[in-house]
C-alpha cells in the first residue's frame, strides 16, 4: 500500500457475489505485509509511512467493514471475515485487542453458532486463539464465561474438525486464565472432555489429552486428583494406537503435561511412560523429526520436575540423547542441547543425597567431550550459542572433575569459535558495505554472532571461577586470539567481549594476573574514548576492577586511569539513556581510585569531582556498590573525604539524603543502616522529617 493510499470501501464490492470474499485478500495481505514492512525499515533509514501505520490509522474502518461481514448471507464471505480477524489479530495487535475487544470477541462468539457451516465455526475458534494471544487477562476476564460456554457447545455438538479447533482454543483460554478463575469451569468441562476420549479418532484423542492435562495444570492436582487416574489409564492405552500417526507428538506432549500436573506424583507413572519417550527420542524408532524433538523436550521437562529423583533413568537417557548433539536436524539439536547440563546437575544432586559418587565423573567424561566435539562441527550460529551456554553450565557442575586434556580441548574450541565468529563478522561487514539494498538479514545474522561472543565470555567467566589462577596458562594462550579483537577495525562487540574477558581474569586472579596488565591496560584506556557506549562501560568497569584488586602495582598508571575515566564522565551526552551505564561505571571506578589509591591522587581536585557525580542511578548494581563505598569512606576515622574544615559535608549529606529518599533502589539494607547512623550519630543530622524518605527506612531514625 502506497503512502496516502486509502483502503477500499467495502460498499464498493459486490455483496451479492460470493466471489467477493476473495477481495478480503487485498486487506489481510496488506496486514501481513505491514509487519514485514516495519521490520524491513527498522534500521531508521526509511522516512515514509509504512503499510502498518496506514492500516492502524484506518483500523476503525477495517473493523467495521469486517465485523459487518460476519453476518453476510454467503458462508464464504463470513469465513473470509473471520480469517481477516485472525490475520489482523496477529499483525495489528495489540492495537486491535486494546481498542476493539468489546466488538470483536462477541462477533467471534456469534460465528461459533453457525452450525450449518462447520468451516466457519472452526475458523472462529482459531480466530479466538489469535485474538486472545495479545489480550491481557484484564481484557479477557469479562468474556471468559461466554468463551468457555461456546467452546463446550462446540465440543459436544460440532464435527470432528470443529472439535479439534475447539480443543486448541480451549487450551489457549486455559493458558490465559488464572487457577482461581478456571476452577469454576472444571466440573462442566471435564465430563465433556472425558467423553471425547472414547472417540476412535486418534488425532481427536491426542488433542483431548493435551487439553485435559492443561486443564489439570490450571486447576491444580488436588482438584484434578479424582480424574487423573482415569485419564492416565486412557493415556497408557493409546500408545499402540497412536504410534506412527501424526497424533503421536501430541501423545508425547500429553505425558509432559501430566508430569507438570502431578509433580513428584508422576514418579508412579515413570515406569510405563518412559519407554515410549525413550523410544521416540531414537531416530531408528521415531517416525518424524518432530517426534524426536518433542521427546527430547519432554524428557528435559520431566528431569526438571523430578530433579534428583530422575537419577535412576539417567543411565538410559544419556546414551540416547548425547549422540543427538550431532543429529542432522536443527530442531532436534536445539531440543537436546539443554539436556546435557540437566543430566549432570541432577546426577550431582542425587550423589549429594547419598547415591554412588563415581558416576558423576563417568557422566562428565561422556557428556563434556561430546559437547565440545559437537560444538566444533555445528554450522548454525544460534545452536553454537546454545552449546556454549550448555558447556558453561556443565563446567559449573563438574568443572573440578575435568582433567587437563579436557580443559585444553574446551579452550581450543573457544579459540576456534573466536576465529570463526570474527571472520563471519568481518565478511558480513564487507557485504553490508557493498549492498545497495536492505541489509537487514545480514544484520540479524550479526546479532546472532554477538550472542555467540556473549556466551564465549560467559564460558570463560565460568572457567576462571572454576579453575582460578590455574586457568592463567590457558588465558596466556587465549590472549593471542583476544588481542586482535581489540583493534580499531573490529566490531564493538568484539572489543567489548575481549575487554570483559580480561577483566574477569583480573578480578578473579588478582595479583596473579598482573603480568597481563601491560598488554591490556592501554586498550582499556583507549576504549574509554570508544564511540560505542557498551565498550566504554566495559573499559570503565575494568579500570575499577584493576584499581580495587591489584593494590599498589597499578600506582604508576593512576594518572592515565583518571584521565581516561574523565573522558567517559565528561562525554557530551554522558547522562543520555544510551550512555548512562558507561557514566555510572566510570563514576564507580573513580570512587575506587579515591578509596584504594588516595595517596596517588590530588584529593583536593579528584574527591570534589567524584562527589559531584553522586548519586548514580542508571546501573543499579554499581549504584549500590559505590554508595556503599561512599558510606565506608565517610565512616573511616579522620575521614579525608570530608575535606578541610568539613567543607564537603553539606554535599555528602545531600547525597545521603537523596539515597535514602530512593530507598532500596540505590542502596542495600546494610548501606541504608550505615548512612542513617552516620547522619544521626556522627553529624547530628535529623533527616527523618525530610519529605520523600522511603517509609521502610524511617525506623532507622527512631
Amino acid at each position: 500500500m502506497k503512502e496516502n493510499e486509502t483502503l477500499p470501501k467495502f460498499g464498493d464490492w459486490d455483496l451479492k457475489n460470493p466471489s467477493s470474499a476473495t477481495e478480503f485478500s487485498i486487506i489481510f495481505d496488506k496486514a501481513r505485509q505491514a509487519r514485514k514492512a516495519r521490520y524491513d525499515h527498522r534500521d531508521g533509514n526509511a522516512h515514509y509511512k509504512d503499510d502498518e501505520s496506514v492500516m492502524i490509522e484506518n483500523l476503525q474502518q477495517l473493523v467495521t467493514m469486517v465485523l459487518d461481514s460476519i453476518h453476510d448471507p454467503y458462508p464464504c464471505v463470513r469465513w473470509a471475515a473471520i480469517h481477516a480477524i485472525a490475520v489482523f489479530s496477529i499483525y495489528l495487535g495489540p492495537h486491535l485487542q486494546l481498542q476493539y475487544h468489546a466488538r470483536v470477541l462477541p462477533a467471534i462468539a456469534s460465528a461459533m453458532d453457525d452450525f450449518e457451516n462447520p468451516r466457519v465455526q472452526a475458523h472462529a475458534a482459531i480466530a479466538m486463539i489469535k485474538f486472545s494471544q495479545d489480550c491481557t487477562l484484564d481484557i479477557l476476564t469479562p468474556y471468559l464465561d461466554g468463551m468457555v460456554s461456546k467452546l463446550v457447545v462446540l465440543l459436544q455438538s460440532g464435527t470432528q474438525m470443529v472439535q479439534e479447533r475447539a480443543l486448541i482454543a480451549l487450551e489457549s483460554v486455559v493458558h490465559k486464565s488464572s487457577e482461581e478463575q478456571f476452577q469454576k469451569y472444571y466440573d462442566e468441562l471435564m465430563p465433556c472432555l472425558k467423553a471425547i476420549l472414547v472417540n476412535e479418532n486418534c488425532m481427536l484423542q491426542a488433542y483431548t489429552l493435551e487439553c485435559i492435562h492443561s486443564v489439570g495444570i490450571a486447576v491444580g492436582k488436588d482438584k484434578f486428583r479424582e480424574d487423573f487416574k482415569q485419564v492416565a489409564e486412557v493415556l497408557l492405552s493409546l500408545e499402540g494406537a497412536l504410534r506412527d500417526t501424526a497424533a503421536f507428538t501430541s501423545y508425547l506432549r500429553a505425558w509432559g503435561r501430566l508430569r507438570k500436573c502431578l509433580g513428584q506424583d508422576f514418579l508412579l507413572y515413570m515406569a510405563v511412560g518412559m519407554p515410549a519417550l525413550l523410544a521416540s527420542a531414537q531416530p531408528e524408532h521415531a517416525s518424524s523429526i518432530e517426534e524426536i524433538a518433542t521427546a527430547c523436550k519432554v524428557l528435559c521437562c520431566i528431569a526438571d520436575d523430578l530433579k534428583e529423583d530422575f537419577f535412576p533413568w539417567i543411565e538410559q537417557v544419556a546414551p540416547i540423547l548425547v549422540p543427538l548433539l550431532k543429529f542432522n536436524s536443527l530442531k532436534v539439536r536445539k531440543a537436546v542441547v539443554p539436556a546435557m547440563s540437566r543430566l549432570l546437575r541432577y546426577s550431582k544432586l542425587a550423589i549429594e543425597k547419598g547415591r554412588d559418587g563415581t558416576c558423576l565423573k563417568q557422566l562428565s567424561d561422556y557428556i563434556v567431550p561430546a559437547l565440545v566435539n559437537a560444538l566444533h562441527k555445528e554450522p548454525d550460529t544460534r545452536i553454537i550459542a546454545y552449546m556454549l551456554d550448555a558447556l558453561s553450565e556443565c563446567l559449573q557442575i563438574s568443572g573440578p572433575l575435568l582433567d587437563e586434556i579436557q580443559v585444553r580441548s574446551i579452550m581450543d574450541e573457544i579459540k576456534h569459535v573466536i576465529i570463526a565468529s570474527s571472520r563471519m563478522l568481518e565478511e558480513r561487514a564487507e557485504r553490508i558495505k557493498a549492498l545497495d539494498f536492505n541489509a537487514l538479514p545480514l544484520k540479524e545474522e550479526n546479532e546472532k554472532e554477538k550472542e555467540v561472543f556473549d556466551q564465549v565470555g560467559a564460558l570463560l567467566k565460568t572457567s576462571v571461577k572454576t579453575f582460578d589462577s590455574s586457568f592463567l596458562p590457558f588465558f596466556d594462550e587465549l590472549s593471542s586470539y583476544l588481542m586482535p579483537l581489540l583493534g580499531k577495525d573490529t566490531t564493538a562487540e568484539e572489543r567489548r567481549i575481549a575487554i570483559r574477558i580480561f577483566v574477569l581474569v583480573a578480578k578473579q586472579c588478582r595479583e596473579a594476573a598482573l603480568r597481563f596488565y601491560d598488554a591490556y591496560l592501554p586498550f582499556l584506556f583507549e576504549a574509554c574514548n570508544d564511540e560505542n557506549s557498551d565498550v566504554r562501560q566495559a573499559a570503565a568497569y575494568g579500570l575499577g576492577v584493576c584499581a580495587e584488586y591489584v593494590g599498589s602495582a597499578i600506582k604508576p598508571l593512576i594518572g592515565e586511569a583518571l584521565s581516561s575515566l574523565n573522558a567517559v564522565i565528561r562525554h557530551p551526552d554522558a547522562l543520555h539513556p544510551d550512555n548512562v551505564m558507561a557514566y555510572d561505571n566510570a563514576v564507580s571506578a573513580l570512587g575506587k581510585i579515591c578509596h584504594f589509591h588516595r595517596d596517588s591522587i590530588d584529593s583536593a581536585q579528584v574527591i570534589p569531582a567524584w562527589l559531584n557525580c553522586l548519586p548514580i542511578k542508571g546501573d543499579v548494581a554499581e549504584a549500590k556498590a559505590v554508595h556503599e563505598l561512599l558510606s565506608v569512606m565517610v565512616e573511616r576515622p579522620g575521614a579525608e573525604l570530608l575535606g578541610s574544615n568539613n567543607q564537603h559535608l553539606p554535599k555528602i549529606v545531600s547525597i545521603f539524603t537523596e539515597i535514602l529518599c530512593a530507598g532500596e533502589d540505590l542502596a542495600s539494607d546494610q548501606t541504608i543502616s550505615r548512612i542513617s547512623n552516620l547522619l544521626r550519630h556522627n553529624f547530628g543530622w535529623d533527616v527523618s522529617c525530610v519529605p520523600g524518605i522511603q517509609q521502610p527506612w524511617m525506623g532507622c531514625f527512631d
